[in-house]
C-alpha cells in the first residue's frame, strides 16, 4: 500500500523526533510519502491531491496533528475525485447516483463513478490539544500508542465507516487564508461539531491569538470574554429542522458525535445520543442570560442531562437550517470558517473509511 503522512509541525504535541518515529514505523508496512504542512489548507490540498490519484496509487492518508489538520484532510479526501458532488444533495449515499447528485445541485456533471478510484483509508495520528475526532473514535490520546494502533489497523485491515456532517454556506466573508477552493463552493465537511455564535466567537478569539499554545485555560479566559463581549453582538438566529416549525435562538451548536468537544482531559456532553452512526445533534439556546449559561455549562460537564426552558434540542436529524439577521461567526471541527448569516447543515451517513 501506498501511503501519504501529512504532519502540521505547529501542532500542540507533535515533534520533529514523534514525526521521525511515525514515519518510520510506517514506512516499514507501506510505501510511505511525508509532507509537513506549511500554511493553512495545505493539508487539504495534499489529501485532495491523493484521492484524485494525482499522487499515484494512495490507499492512506495519515493525519498527524490537531483536528484543524484532521478537518482539512478530511475535506480534501472528500472533495478530491469527484466526492463532494457524490453527497451533493441529502439522501443521495451511492455512487451510482453521482451525477444525478450533481444536476440536482446545479454542477457540472463530474467524473463517471466506474472511473474514480476509490477514496484512501484515513488514519489519525493525535497531535492537537483536544483530539475530539480521534477521542471520538476511541484512539489513544497519546501520539506513540496511537502510532502502534494504526500500524495494528493496517496490518490487520481494521477499518470503520463514519458518517459525517456537511455545511453549506455560499461563498461570503470567508476567513482570510482559508482553502481557496472552500471559499469558491461554500461547502465544509465536520468530523464532530460545528457552530454560529458563542462557540465560534470563542474559536475567532483563541483563532486571533495564534502562536500561542492552545490550552483549556486559554479557551476559558477566551469563552469568558465572548460571552461579556460578543464580537458581533448577539443577533437574532432562526434554526429550522425538518417537521418542525423555526426556532428563535442566540448561539447555536450541531453535533455530528458525543460529546461535543473536551475541555481538557473532561468531555462537553450537548447531544448525548449523537455518534458517527446517527444523524446531527442540535442544541441552541434561546438566551445567554448569565443563569442560563452556567446552568447548561454545569450540566455539559456532568452527563449532558440537559433541562430548562431556554433550551432547543433536537437529536438524529438529517438537516438543519440556520438563519442569522446579521453575520455571525461561524466554526467547523474547532476551525473558523467567517461570518455567515446563512448554512444549512446535512448528515451523510456512512461517509469516510477510517482506520481503527
Amino acid at each position: 500500500m501506498r501511503a501519504v503522512l501529512v504532519v502540521n509541525p505547529q501542532a500542540t504535541a507533535t515533534s520533529p523526533g514523534g514525526r521521525d518515529v511515525l514515519a518510520h514505523a510506517l514506512a516499514s508496512q507501506v510505501k510511505l510519502d511525508v509532507v509537513e504542512t506549511e500554511h493553512r489548507g495545505h493539508a487539504m490540498t495534499v489529501a485532495r491531491s491523493a484521492a484524485r490519484g494525482e499522487l499515484g496509487d494512495v490507499g492512506l492518508v495519515v493525519a498527524h496533528g490537531g483536528d484543524g489538520t484532521v478537518n482539512e484532510v478530511v475535506n480534501g479526501l472528500m472533495d478530491g475525485a469527484g466526492r463532494a458532488a457524490r453527497h451533493a444533495s441529502a439522501g443521495v449515499h451511492d455512487a451510482g447516483d453521482v451525477t444525478r447528485a450533481a444536476a440536482q445541485a446545479g454542477a457540472a456533471a463530474p467524473i463517471p463513478p466506474a472511473s474514480i478510484p476509490p477514496a484512501p483509508i484515513l488514519g489519525v495520528v493525535p497531535g492537537g490539544s483536544a483530539n475530539v475526532f480521534a477521542r471520538a473514535l476511541g484512539l489513544p490520546h497519546d501520539p506513540v500508542e496511537a502510532t502502534h494502533r494504526l500500524l495494528h489497523a493496517v496490518d490487520t485491515s481494521s477499518t470503520r465507516c463514519v458518517g459525517l456532517g456537511v455545511a453549506d454556506s455560499g461563498s461570503t466573508s470567508a476567513h482570510a487564508g482559508g482553502p481557496a477552493d472552500d471559499v469558491a463552493s461554500g461547502r465544509r465537511w465536520f468530523t464532530f461539531n460545528a457552530g454560529l455564535g458563542w462557540d465560534a466567537d470563542v474559536v475567532a478569539g483563541v483563532d486571533a491569538r495564534r502562536g500561542k499554545r492552545t490550552s483549556p485555560a486559554l479557551y476559558a479566559r477566551t469563552a469568558v470574554s465572548a460571552y461579556l463581549r460578543p464580537p458581533h453582538g448577539r443577533p437574532a438566529i432562526s434554526v429550522e429542522v425538518p417537521g418542525e416549525d423555526p426556532a428563535d435562538v442566540r448561539t447555536v451548536f450541531v453535533s455530528n458525535t458525543d460529546p461535543w468537544s473536551y475541555l481538557g482531559p473532561r468531555p462537553v456532553h450537548l447531544n448525548t445520543t449523537s455518534s458517527f452512526d446517527t444523524g446531527l445533534g442540535l442544541f441552541g439556546l434561546r438566551g445567554m442570560g448569565m443563569a442560563t449559561v452556567l446552568r447548561h455549562l454545569r450540566q455539559a460537564l456532568k452527563q449532558g442531562k440537559h433541562r430548562g426552558g431556554r433550551l432547543i434540542r433536537h437529536d438524529d436529524v438529517s438537516s438543519v437550517c440556520v438563519k442569522a439577521e446579521k453575520p455571525v461567526n461561524f466554526q467547523v471541527d474547532g476551525d473558523l470558517v467567517g461570518t455567515r448569516t446563512r448554512v444549512e447543515f446535512r448528515s451523510v451517513p456512512r461517509a469516510l473509511t477510517v482506520a481503527v
